[in-house]
């Protein structure tokens, strides 16, 4: 059973992520970063690459808050209420950069918290290595799609590229912590599945 305090809190976080509204407890690491001089299609890509970023940090906050809700050792419900944590400050540093560029996030925000958070219920009832080994999947395909951002931004928008190096190095660790508690090997059909999912969350929300 969740208690009152749990649900009112993840209502909270949900509003909040799903509005763009978040709170970083880090400051962004662009921040002192000057300004590229853009032009006007490189803007707009770079805005729909961090929108797309923007929409898995979402997508994020609702896994881990649903993963969470349903893990039964602590050791990993603290790993991902860390791993929510840290994402929030990922949500607030690529909804700036997206005002900064003069670009908006994605319309169906409240479609992708709603998908996540289901999934991550579903992992957690799965049993912790299970959910870890989620967490983990999840985080390597972030990495990759991390990486891929930072080949399309342009070279001369350190701005935005600094933000996203920063969320990849954090991903990164969360990964590495999931694995370190015991996270299982997703097996290939489930690791395929999300890859599909991803793809097709990130093409929209590129356009929407």
């Amino acid at each position: 059973m969740f208690s009152a305090d749990q649900l009112i809190a993840g209502f909270d976080r949900a509003l909040r992520a799903v509005a763009g509204v978040a709170t970083a407890s880090r400051p962004s690491p662009g921040e002192g970063v000057p300004e590229s001089d853009l032009g006007a299609e490189e803007r707009a890509q770079a805005a729909a690459l961090m929108r797309v970023n923007h929409v898995g940090e979402v997508c994020a906050q609702a896994l881990y808050q649903g993963q969470s809700l349903t893990a039964r050792n602590e050791d990993a419900k603290s790993a991902l209420l860390k791993a929510a944590h840290e994402e929030e400050d990922h949500l607030a540093w690529s909804a700036d950069r997206i005002r900064e560029l003069g670009g908006r996030p994605s319309l169906l925000n409240p479609v992708w918290y709603a998908g996540s958070f289901a999934i991550g219920v579903a992992a957690g009832a799965l049993g912790d290595k299970w959910n870890l080994a989620f967490l983990a999947e999840t985080e390597r395909q972030v990495e990759e799609h991390l990486s891929g951002h930072l080949e399309r931004l342009p070279s001369q928008d350190v701005r935005t590229r600094a933000v996203v190096e920063a969320m990849r190095a954090d991903e990164a660790r969360h990964r590495a912590t999931a694995v370190e508690l015991g996270a299982a090997d997703l097996p290939a059909p489930v690791k395929l599945a999300m890859r599909f999912a991803s793809k097709v969350m990130t093409t929209v929300a590129y356009r929407i």
